[in-house]
């Protein structure tokens, strides 16, 4: 959908939403003053706390107890994937279908835990960066990816290399989601994911072949009671 000139962030979100639930951002002002929100920080910074407890370790254990099992280092891994899933999806989809990334500053950007899935998230009044690989790598790898790697791996001995591939799937996964939502934009779309797959710490996670794209690493979804290999898991 073509936005008009003096549309807003908020504006380039709610079109992006409609494309599938990874996509959606709440924009709702609202949210900042209410209970059931808070900002990223609170599992990214150093040890916030909830009522139950840490915000990092509740929400990895609600995913152990979620999926049946009882390794603490799976439940982290795809919990990982899940919030990178959420927030690739809707920056690259904005990027590429209105050329803008909104600039979802951790300390402004709101989640709220999710079952099933990952958490939801908001991010009202969001400002507007230039829709590139930079301003993508920037928002997303640095201001909460790295954090959020940090954060995992003080909770529980995931390696580091298993995270980024778990970010890179999860870029690769909205590049799906989106060019078969729009399809119109697959060019635009690929050549952005190419570009940020060839930067550092995404670089080394995984590479595109005859068959798509191919992680060095594996989720662990596998050792999950009825799970199995993702596509492109490095152990096919």
């Amino acid at each position: 959908m073509e936005l008009p000139e003096h549309a807003t962030t908020d504006d380039a979100l709610a079109d992006v939403a409609g494309i599938g639930p990874y996509f959606a951002v709440d924009t709702d002002p609202g949210i900042t003053d209410h209970p059931l929100w808070r900002p990223l920080t609170a599992l990214y910074g150093p040890a916030p706390t909830t009522p139950h407890g840490p915000a990092l370790p509740d929400q990895v254990a609600n995913v152990r107890v979620r999926l049946g099992t009882a390794e603490e280092r799976v439940a982290a891994s795809l919990f990982f994937q899940g919030v990178a899933g959420r927030l690739w999806s809707p920056a690259l989809a904005t990027a590429v279908l209105h050329g803008r990334v909104p600039e979802l500053d951790p300390a402004g950007t709101y989640w709220r835990a999710a079952s099933p899935g990952p958490v939801v998230l908001a991010a009202p009044g969001a400002p507007a960066l230039p829709g590139n690989a930079t301003a993508l790598r920037r928002v997303i790898v640095d201001g909460h990816l790295v954090p959020l790697v940090r954060a995992v791996r003080a909770v529980t001995p995931v390696a580091e290399g298993l995270l980024w591939g778990n970010a890179a799937s999860a870029l690769v996964g909205a590049l799906t989601v989106l060019t078969m939502a729009r399809p119109r934009c697959a060019g635009t779309a690929s050549r952005l994911v190419g570009e940020l797959l060839r930067t550092p710490l995404l670089g080394a996670a995984g590479d595109f072949g005859p068959r798509g794209f191919r992680r060095r690493s594996c989720c662990l979804y596998y050792r999950v009671p009825g799970g199995g290999k993702c596509a492109d898991c490095a152990l096919t």
